[in-house]
């Protein structure tokens, strides 16, 4: 079996000029956690997660700094002013642009498994010849699988 044979085709992908805030509109509506991030012409230019978003707008605590004998106190963020002022944010600026994993339609299904095993990645994108993103492969699409490989099986006989 082929990657092609149970990726999702129908793959939801963010642009990278656009905002944290367009992009959890996208993630939420369509319940997903995670999107590749496409240039103009619908190449590869990053992956961005909801993980990402939360480490992104995550609040620091207090911070006490101390130079030459003078103390100096950063007051703790609360999540409004970080939402106030981050939602509009570029993902191109939290978005994953390095190593980033990619499978192509013709790698065979254990490669698939492997990759996502080896990593602990969600998701990974499905890329063409020309870097195009064609598909996405998820760690439910790989269960989803394996379970029809298991129950469409024939019962053993007990002999």
């Amino acid at each position: 079996m082929q990657v092609r044979d149970f990726m999702i085709r129908k793959t939801i992908t963010a642009k990278t000029s656009m905002t944290v805030k367009e992009l959890i509109s996208i993630l939420e509506s369509n319940r997903i956690g995670g999107v590749p991030v496409v240039d103009d012409k619908g190449n590869l230019a990053g992956i961005v997660s909801d993980g990402d978003i939360v480490r992104f707008l995550s609040p620091h605590k207090e911070k006490l700094y101390l130079a030459y004998y003078t103390v100096y106190v950063e007051e703790a963020q609360k999540i409004e002013d970080i939402l106030r002022e981050r939602m509009n944010t570029p993902i191109e600026q939290i978005m994953v642009k390095k190593n980033i994993k990619t499978l192509a339609p013709d790698d065979d299904f254990e490669s698939a498994i492997r990759l996502i095993s080896r990593h602990h990645f969600k998701k990974i994108p499905v890329v063409n010849g020309a870097g195009r993103v064609v598909g996405i492969i998820s760690r439910g699409d790989i269960i989803h699988s394996l379970s029809k490989s298991i129950f469409n099986e024939e019962p053993v006989q007990d002999q």
